[in-house]
């Protein structure tokens, strides 16, 4: 079923729960987690996207707490990794329910001055796929597919992207795969460079090599470091990755390989480097991402 098999009950506990969700289910259920596609469970017209890629039929699920119709820019924010939460029930999940994911993006909006959408990655917060199977191109084609149906959707006119961690990644691959209608990306603390990062990661924990695999264990990641030809220029459009110096979940020094590479393809890419929480420096201090983000995104 679905392609997947189990790992470490992951797979069982989405299926035990996707027993006991009505396709009806109240904004207060629990969202399903490393699910499959299932067209009659994504049928709720505020918070749920089926959609077609190259990766097959993804139900893709966003979370807004403001009006988006015919909104001229939207901010869409992508979460980093949820390696924890996916291994625990959905209910006991904090904030996994429609209800709590819009009320955070009510929140986001307010402070940003700017109507704000959370897009769950696949796996996550009941979008279809499987989280384990990240930074593939599996886990960006549906994400690309997900913002053309929201702005035909609410006809929006142009996007902000904000991301951090594998959130950040995801943004720089739906870069890479050719929109027209990004006005800002912002990348926080991101995962580039995927194979060396890798390398990095088992050397530091004293772990043997990998060749080919990515921290996932995983053949061919999609690494937005090899696709930055794909990157549309755009008028006014501007790339910001930030991060730590002293990160010790993804490597600074990869990040500036990413920016690097963005600014040797003629791109208007800003590095920044910004205050973080100890000891991993990886969360970024004073909400530099989603200011960023809302100064891009104002006139």
């Amino acid at each position: 079923m679905f392609g997947l098999k189990p790992v470490r009950g992951v797979w069982a506990l989405a299926l035990l729960t996707s027993l006991s969700v009505s396709v009806g289910a109240s904004d207060d259920s629990p969202l399903l987690w490393n699910s499959a596609p299932d067209r009659a469970r994504c049928n709720d017209p505020d918070s749920a996207l089926w959609v077609e890629s190259a990766s097959g039929e993804s139900c893709i699920r966003y979370f807004s707490g403001e009006a988006l119709d015919h909104a001229p820019v939207v901010i869409v924010m992508f979460h980093g990794d949820r390696d924890k939460e996916m291994r625990q029930a959905p209910e006991v999940i904090a904030g996994n329910t429609v209800a709590a994911k819009d009320k955070q993006a009510a929140t986001l909006s307010r402070r940003a001055h700017v109507p704000v959408v959370i897009v769950a990655r696949p796996g996550t917060y009941g979008s279809s796929g499987n989280h384990l199977h990240r930074r593939q191109a599996s886990e960006f084609q549906p994400l690309d597919a997900a913002l053309d149906a929201l702005r035909a959707r609410y006809s929006i006119g142009r996007f902000v992207l904000l991301g951090h961690s594998g959130g950040a990644t995801a943004v720089a691959a739906l870069l890479t795969l050719g929109r027209e209608d990004v006005q800002c990306a912002v990348m926080t603390s991101g995962a580039f460079d995927l194979l060396k990062r890798a390398q990095m990661v088992r050397q530091r924990r004293g772990l043997p090599p990998r060749e080919g695999r990515d921290t996932n264990g995983l053949l061919n990641p999609y690494d937005p470091l090899e696709h930055v030809d794909g990157i549309v220029k755009t008028p006014g459009q501007a790339l910001f990755v930030i991060g730590n110096p002293e990160d010790q979940i993804t490597s600074f020094a990869l990040q500036q390989n990413f920016f690097q590479a963005l600014q040797a393809a003629g791109l208007p890419a800003q590095l920044i480097e910004a205050p973080a929480v100890s000891p991993t420096f990886h969360h970024l201090r004073n909400d530099i991402g989603l200011k960023t983000a809302a100064r891009c995104a104002r006139p």
